[in-house]
């Protein structure tokens, strides 16, 4: 079994009700932002840092979804007739995902700044951590009003509380996904076994990100989406 992710699953199955409108006819993933759809964001993070394979998981207005990845290369799930929610979606993604430990990554986000996934990479430690998640300060955190979802302490280990937000990103490894019974489960019920044995880790991102969760953040992600390009290298 390997000890570093190659593989990464993107979570792409919500409804996007927050989205109202734009999603009536739609998948969340594929609402336009600067002209393209909003899961590309995520691709290019997954292709920047080698990742493979690439998988997806579809559940609402699948079709055109599906079309759009599979031009690109990606292994997409179908969630029928109900979703999974993450951590029954990461589960029923793991005969595509292979064994130890993989990435996911939300598609909902535009970052500007490092690689995230590369930045998990290059901090992962399997010997100590069943988990990495990449950590917004909240700062840095755009179109996402909130305290935090973790504390971040000095070594690393995250703790429940103000202070860190959550980005979507993270280092996770699968094998304690066969001790839950339930069949439609969120990856928050795996982060807390985590917590009590002390092997849930963050990293505190430096760049910025935007979730995109409200009509309102799309202008918030396209200003970022161009902060993102002036700081790529010619």
């Amino acid at each position: 079994m390997r000890d570093h992710p190659n593989a990464i699953m993107m979570f792409a199955a919500g409804f996007g009700a927050r989205m109202k409108h734009l999603t009536k006819d739609q998948p969340k993933p594929m609402i336009s932002v600067a002209a393209k759809p909003l899961v590309d964001y995520a691709l290019e993070l997954a292709r920047e840092a080698n990742c493979d394979p690439i998988v997806a998981n579809l559940h609402y207005k699948p079709d055109v979804l599906a079309q759009h990845l599979k031009d690109r290369g990606v292994v997409t799930v179908l969630e029928h007739p109900r979703l999974l929610e993450t951590g029954g979606g990461l589960r029923n993604a793991l005969p595509l995902l292979g064994d130890g430990p993989v990435f996911t990554i939300n598609t909902d986000a535009v970052w500007a700044g490092p690689n995230p996934l590369t930045q998990l990479a290059a901090a992962w430690r399997p010997d100590k951590m069943d988990a990495l998640l990449m950590c917004i300060p909240t700062a840095r955190a755009i179109g996402h009003e909130s305290k935090g979802d973790f504390s971040l302490a000095q070594d690393g280990r995250l703790n429940r509380g103000p202070g860190v937000i959550y980005s979507g990103v993270q280092i996770i490894k699968t094998d304690r996904l066969a001790l839950i019974k339930e069949a439609f489960f969120s990856l928050n019920l795996l982060w807390e076994n985590m917590l009590k044995d002390g092997r849930l880790y963050g990293v505190s991102y430096c760049g910025k990100w935007c979730d995109v969760g409200h009509p309102s953040s799309i202008p918030l992600a396209e200003a970022i989406d161009k902060e993102r390009e002036l700081l790529e290298p010619i």
